[in-house]
């Protein structure tokens, strides 16, 4: 093999070798930034209870099932698009227990304790406010 040769390999080598060095830089960081973005979106920002009469609950979805509800507050809201429509306020649930609970409260009146995150997964919910507690208002 003469010395030219031997240059064009060595060169080869190093050119794989520094291509693999990137791919696993840029593998390493994509995991990093995507554990990142999911426990930054699972905080809580905001914490509350909403009352009014339990509308809807329901299970959806056709990948993911998740857990969704809706809750007339009372009153009326003017929209851009569709006038005046009721004051109804949606949420989703990630424990079946409360989900079931909530199940017992349709058309009453109930009382619903959150937690807003910045941002739910489709595995979560349709929204970010998640419901970890219910009572019924009497």
């Amino acid at each position: 093999m003469s010395e030219f040769q031997q240059v064009v390999q060595e060169g080869k080598k190093k050119i794989v070798s520094g291509f693999k060095r990137a791919l696993l830089i840029l593998l390493a960081l994509g995991i990093l930034g995507a554990g990142g973005y999911l426990w930054v979106c699972s905080w809580t920002f905001s914490e509350g209870t909403r009352a009014g009469t339990l509308i809807k609950i329901s299970s959806k979805g056709v990948a993911f099932k998740t857990y969704e509800g809706q809750l007339n507050l009372g009153g009326f809201q003017q929209s851009a698009n569709d006038g005046v429509v009721g004051n109804v306020w949606e949420f989703s649930v990630l424990d079946r227990d409360v989900y079931e609970k909530l199940q017992n409260y349709e058309g009453r009146q109930v009382k619903l304790h959150y937690k807003q995150r910045y941002k739910a997964m489709p595995w979560q919910g349709d929204t970010d406010y998640f419901i970890t507690r219910v009572e019924e208002v009497k």
